[in-house]
């Protein structure tokens, strides 16, 4: 509802003419107010619901009425659901509440909803871009950052957002290009805007550039090469605990790389008293591993070396000096072992 100003008049020819509000005459050289044809005492000129004069003589109309500003926002102006200030003017109504043109907004974008339109997504009011994302999410797919559409096949990645492959063509034989295309760096003496250009996967093959073993991507920077392939280096990873070398050494195995702990830990060459990495030499020994230092005899815990003759007793070795301490029917038992040696590290 907008504010209407009343005018005071002086009195010209008001024989006939009575108040509005008590229905009296006007004085001859009485000032009067004329609001839309009606005439009013000064006096009488007042706020139905506080009985006051209006303020530089601004006043809201209602049902036929005049009130105040004030009265007039408490009586009947909505109450914007976000910031609880009255809504004068244009008022929105949407969610089973009001609210100010600029205060309804997408819940999660910030976007104005107010001449877009909107989504109802549990019970939050949402842009259309944002309800499509959630609802590509849902599914387990992505959403086009062009056309917003759900992408049923892959999607092709490009400056950080991801589309269908045929909103695009290769910046170099000129095909539309579909999730195989490749991203690469704007070359010296392109435009600044041309940052990132797209290539189809034959194309970007003859540039020479690497791929990642891992994420199938090209590496515009710093390569690892091992296990015949080229990798990022956040990507060259142990393929036990997936934790990046990031150019400490690493142990090959089977095709797939491994740290020192993990690598040691899974074929064996951690010390079977310690149970540390062993970092030197080697014992091997009842198919065990050991630290040279710690490879003894379980019952007396001399140290043995690669010419100590020794047995096995509970998967474990025992000096000769002990063995014939033993007694003759456990002897018997016994096999000697002779396989022990020794071998450097890897």
């Amino acid at each position: 509802m907008s504010p209407v100003t009343g005018n005071t008049m002086p009195n010209m020819s008001l024989v006939s003419m009575v108040c509005s509000r008590c229905d009296e005459g006007f004085e001859p050289q009485e000032k009067i107010v004329n609001s839309n044809g009606q005439l009013w005492h000064t006096q009488c000129f007042v706020c139905a619901q506080c009985f006051r004069t209006f303020q530089d003589g601004i006043f809201y109309e209602f049902e036929g009425r005049k009130y105040c500003e004030r009265d007039f926002h408490v009586l009947f102006a909505p109450c914007c659901n976000k910031c609880n200030d009255f809504v004068i003017g244009r008022v929105i109504k949407a969610m089973a509440s009001s609210w100010h043109a600029h205060c309804f907004r997408c819940e999660l974008c910030n976007k104005e909803l107010a001449d877009s339109g909107f989504m109802r997504h549990q019970n939050k009011a949402l842009c259309h871009d944002c309800n499509a994302n959630i609802k590509a999410v849902g599914l387990g797919k992505y959403m086009c950052h062009k056309c917003h559409g759900i992408i049923d096949d892959g999607p092709l990645r490009f400056r950080g957002e991801v589309y269908h492959g045929y909103h695009f063509n290769c910046t170099s034989c000129g095909v539309e290009l579909d999730s195989t295309a490749r991203e690469v760096k704007s070359r010296p003496g392109f435009a600044a805007n041309d940052m990132n250009e797209l290539y189809c996967l034959k194309c970007h093959d003859r540039m020479g550039i690497p791929i990642c073993g891992a994420c199938r991507r090209p590496i515009e920077e710093r390569v690892v090469t091992a296990l015949g392939k080229h990798w990022h280096v956040e990507h060259f990873v142990c393929a036990k605990c997936e934790k990046p070398f990031l150019g400490h050494r690493h142990y090959e195995k089977r095709g797939l790389a491994y740290c020192e702990t993990h690598y040691h830990q899974l074929f064996g060459n951690l010390c079977f008293v310690c149970n540390q990495v062993i970092a030197g030499d080697v014992f091997t020994a009842l198919n065990k591993a050991w630290c040279v230092h710690h490879f003894s005899c379980s019952v007396c815990d001399n140290k043995l070396d690669q010419k100590s003759k020794f047995y096995e007793y509970d998967e474990k070795p025992v000096c000769k000096k002990c063995y014939e301490k033993f007694p003759n029917e456990l002897r018997k038992r016994l096999r000697i072992a002779h396989e022990n040696t020794i071998k450097k590290p890897i």
